[in-house]
């Protein structure tokens, strides 16, 4: 199992009326918690799009438990419970300064080679990376 941790401070923008953070905004968490992820493992998407691979999301579930408020520092927990395969699955927790949790999501993505458009298992260099902790 890899878990990594980064701080994204909710922007004025991504607020409603009321100063809590838009619904809609997790997906974007979620995906700032995968590539800040892949880059504490040492990689990132665009080397894997580099190297000839993207990574559509096949599933997203999130569950809203806590409003995140304008100007909270929130902390995306981002969790890889799985050694990668054709797919590639992460847990999130979001909390804000207190400790409070505040979301749960989860998404699964596919690995699929770019030339062929077509699934195929999780590449070498990037197994490897993960080796370590699973």
């Amino acid at each position: 199992m890899y878990t990594h941790e980064h701080k994204v401070r909710i922007r004025y923008a991504e607020t409603d009326q009321m100063g809590y953070c838009y619904y809609g905004n997790y997906p974007q968490f979620y995906e700032i918690g995968r590539v800040e992820t892949l880059r504490s493992i040492g990689t990132s998407y665009k080397e894997i799009e580099k190297k000839g691979f993207i990574l559509p999301v096949a599933n997203l579930t999130a569950k809203y438990l806590k409003p995140a408020l304008y100007d909270d520092l929130i902390t995306i927990k981002t969790i890889v419970k799985n050694k990668p395969t054709v797919k590639i699955e992460f847990d999130y927790e979001i909390y804000n300064e207190k400790g409070e949790l505040l979301n749960i999501g989860y998404t699964k993505l596919v690995f699929v080679n770019n030339q062929t458009m077509r699934p195929c298992f999780c590449p070498d260099f990037l197994t490897n990376l993960f080796a370590k902790y699973f």
